[in-house]
């Protein structure tokens, strides 16, 4: 997901009007927590990677009994059989880490079903940032849960209409969404009291009684002497 939005980022900030930008944010964390989609990819997901865990849990039992076991019997086992299942000790060692570097190490079976079961799900959020963004006028939309931003304003927030465009019901964070925008001192119309409105009055009819110092002075009259 990340790779994603970072795409979305780029592609947007090279189509943006380099004489003006408009920024708009989004969540992607709720993104993927309300469209079921996404949910239900991740539970898959999920699933997956905990039937792994499962078996790397059962090697590392049999690899603690096989110790025990080899401990206590040490000084009674002859030599065959102490080699025989410490052989065994080290074959189960080596399965073990084979099997959890298969699994999970860069570029193994986790990061191939990852972007084989998310791919989908990702192309159409990707879509529907990208309508969302044309539609709106947004030349940039950046991703707070991928990097916070010290304050942002509610109004740009696009989260929701991303989850409509995706068919989402939003109707319960739609209200959430206004209270928040509506607390919001930058988006609170300030009304002048009488008394600030007679003072600017007052003010700019000084300014336009006051003479201007770079007028010139008149020409001073002298009258000729009889």
């Amino acid at each position: 997901m990340k790779i994603l939005l970072s795409s979305i980022i780029l592609f947007l900030l090279l189509i943006s009007n380099a004489y003006s930008q408009r920024v708009g944010f989004i969540a992607s964390d709720v993104i993927r927590e309300k469209f079921p989609e996404a949910k239900q990819a991740e539970q898959r997901i999920r699933s997956i990677v905990e039937e792994w865990k499962r078996d790397i849990e059962d090697m590392e039992k049999r690899i603690e009994n096989l110790k025990f076991e080899i401990n206590k019997n040490r000084l009674i086992w002859t030599e065959e059989e102490k080699k025989q299942k410490e052989k065994e000790l080290e074959d189960l060692t080596t399965q073990k880490l084979v099997y959890s570097r298969k699994k999970f190490e860069p570029g193994g079976e986790y990061d191939l079903i990852v972007k084989t079961i998310m791919q989908p799900v990702e192309e159409k959020i990707y879509a529907a940032v990208q309508k969302v963004a044309a539609e709106n006028g947004f030349d940039i939309i950046w991703d707070k849960s991928t990097a916070p931003l010290a304050y942002v304003n509610y109004k740009y927030d696009l989260t929701l209409k991303v989850l409509r465009e995706l068919g989402v019901d939003v109707s319960q964070m739609e209200k959430e969404l206004q209270e928040k925008i509506a607390k919001d001192p930058r988006n609170q119309v300030k009304v002048e009291t009488p008394a600030a409105t007679r003072k600017k009055q007052r003010t700019k009819k000084e300014v336009e009684e006051k003479p201007k110092d770079n007028q010139p002075n008149e020409p001073e009259v002298i009258e000729p002497k009889k």
